[in-house]
């Protein structure tokens, strides 16, 4: 199957690693990955999916496959992985797919699997038994096959974001430019219209075919007209949503890209204003700049694993009220502990209006620091190229969360291991450019040339 099962979701090439044939097993084996708790719920999985062209065909083959192993689908059709998940929470379902490939290119596709509350579809119980059962045929059918229904969630996800609207009397407008890359972030259209703010729309028709640039913000390439479009409008902030809309990234007010860890601070502090002393996640490739901005903020700084199962279950476990992963991942406990992009948007409005500063001055006391992009080798023996970096910095603090992060005074790094991929992943912060730039050619010469 062409290794389509990655660690968090199903994603490959259409058709010839995921077709409709294959979304139909799929929609068979999800029976197993349903626990006691889940089944508490019922019987029903949400279904939806993104604009790709065939995002419908993969959908209704999904959702025969479940029918036939007996769930009762609420199809509510086109939606955000965000709209998905909350429908998931709120209509207390047993599960739910949402049929994307989010930021991936068009010929690509994809499913995202959620269990009862949101709660990701992980672990050995998860996608690679799904993948087993697959391979081997494992499929049965129900005695009776389960019923079909549609359902219409967008006015009650509507009014659950716009209840997070802190928006002051008299509070200065706005001018926002966000960019729905094509994807489903254009149907969030209408919410962006009730958040008091002038919407610059770029990119706000349906296309799967991308026509104008991948839908993956983290790319900077993928900024430029969004940061183009701010200077030419005098606009205040810029928004970039991925292709399923559930990552978010921002530029300032000068079309400068803040970095998603940022963000999670700025948030996390917005948040706290409100509920101090709580939990606030943030992923170990994360400044330390943020769990500092954290602890003056009066929260918990929670240090956490790359990963979105990872990162819930433990929002869920801490009862924390928010975390962020540096891939533009925001997690807030009340959507479910699910990412909500925007949501995110909200909270960074609220934090521009609260303070009366721009995006920048509130970025810049976040600039402690000097730090790399994240930094891919090709590497064969991850494992042994790890155990050298232990050796090398055998006099540091060194733990092991995920991959290897080293700790001295002025600088730190992370190395880890790429799930689906011979890559070791490297981000390196210190503080001061020039002991960045020294530290980041010593690991090169140690890890080999980038990718």
């Amino acid at each position: 199957m062409g290794g389509i099962f990655k660690a968090y979701d199903v994603r490959g090439l259409y058709p010839e690693e995921l077709n409709e044939a294959l979304a139909r097993k799929i929609g068979r084996s999800f029976q197993f990955v349903l626990d006691a708790e889940d089944r508490a719920r019922g019987n029903s999985v949400v279904v939806s999916r993104d604009m790709r062209s065939h995002s419908e065909p993969i959908s209704r083959e999904l959702i025969a496959g479940l029918t036939e192993s007996g769930f009762d689908v609420i199809d509510i059709g086109l939606a955000t992985t965000p709209m998905n998940y909350f429908a998931v929470g709120s209509l207390d379902t047993a599960g739910g797919i949402q049929v994307t490939a989010s930021h991936n290119p068009a010929r690509y596709n994809g499913l995202k699997f959620s269990r009862h509350g949101a709660r990701p579809v992980s672990g050995d119980h998860g996608i690679p038994l799904m993948e087993e059962k697959v391979a081997s045929g494992d499929l049965p059918l129900a005695k009776a096959p389960g019923s079909i229904s549609t359902a219409e969630i967008f006015d009650a996800y509507r009014i659950h974001v716009l209840g997070f609207l802190r928006r002051p009397e008299g509070a200065r407008r706005l001018k926002v430019v966000v960019d729905a890359a094509n994807g489903m972030g254009t149907i969030y259209r209408p919410i962006l219209e009730e958040l008091g703010i002038e919407l610059i729309p770029l990119y706000f028709e349906l296309d799967g075919s991308f026509p104008n640039h991948e839908a993956n913000p983290l790319k900077l390439e993928n900024l430029q007209d969004l940061s183009a479009a701010v200077l030419a409008e005098g606009a205040d902030l810029g928004v970039s949503f991925d292709g399923d809309a559930d990552r978010a990234a921002f530029v300032d007010e000068k079309g400068e890209p803040i970095g998603c860890d940022l963000t999670t601070a700025l948030i996390g502090g917005e948040i706290l204003g409100r509920e101090p002393g709580k939990h606030v996640l943030f992923d170990l490739r994360s400044s330390r700049a943020v769990a500092e901005y954290i602890e003056e903020a009066g929260g918990i700084p929670v240090r956490e694993r790359v990963g979105h199962s990872f990162m819930k279950a433990t929002l869920r476990e801490k009862d924390g009220i928010f975390g962020g992963e540096l891939a533009g991942h925001y997690y807030f406990r009340d959507c479910y502990n699910a990412d909500c992009a925007i949501l995110a948007v909200v909270e960074i409005l609220n934090v521009l209006w609260h303070t009366g500063k721009s995006m920048s001055e509130l970025a810049a006391p976040l600039l402690r620091y000097s730090k790399t992009p994240e930094i891919n080798f090709q590497v064969e023996d991850k494992q042994g190229k790890m155990d050298a970096l232990a050796e090398r910095y055998a006099d540091a603090e060194i733990d092991y969360l995920d991959g290897i992060t080293i700790q001295y005074a002025d600088w730190w790094c992370n190395v880890r291991p790429s799930n689906t991929e011979p890559y070791l992943r490297l981000v390196l912060e210190a503080s001061t450019p020039e002991e960045m730039e020294r530290r980041r050619d010593e690991l090169i010469e140690q890890l080999g040339q980038p990718v």
